[in-house]
């Protein structure tokens, strides 16, 4: 059987998931990190205010991906629309960061 759902529904769900990984955020200058701790190696998300830029690490990318069986392209641009909504700011460039 097939559901059809929309996509302010999946947003939703995916929205959820990130909000439970209680990530926390760190306000340097114009930038906010999403990170899992203060002492984290990589922040998951990095946010650069003055231009709008959102940069993710690969490994949410492909968490995500994988556990919604979706797109890297679509889990980047799901995350990018999490961090406008989270943070109220408008993401213009999405991208995503290695190592």
């Amino acid at each position: 059987m097939k559901y059809l759902i929309t996509e302010s529904q999946f947003d939703k769900v995916i929205f959820k998931y990130l909000d439970n990984q209680d990530f926390i955020q760190i306000k340097d200058g114009n930038r906010i990190y999403f990170a899992n701790s203060e002492g984290d190696e990589y922040a998951q998300i990095r946010y650069g205010k003055s231009y709008g830029w959102c940069i993710i690490y690969y490994k949410l990318v492909d968490e995500i991906s994988r556990f919604f069986s979706i797109q890297d392209s679509d889990s980047k641009q799901v995350i990018g629309r999490w961090v406008e909504n989270t943070l109220q700011m408008k993401v213009t460039t999405t991208r995503v960061f290695s190592d």
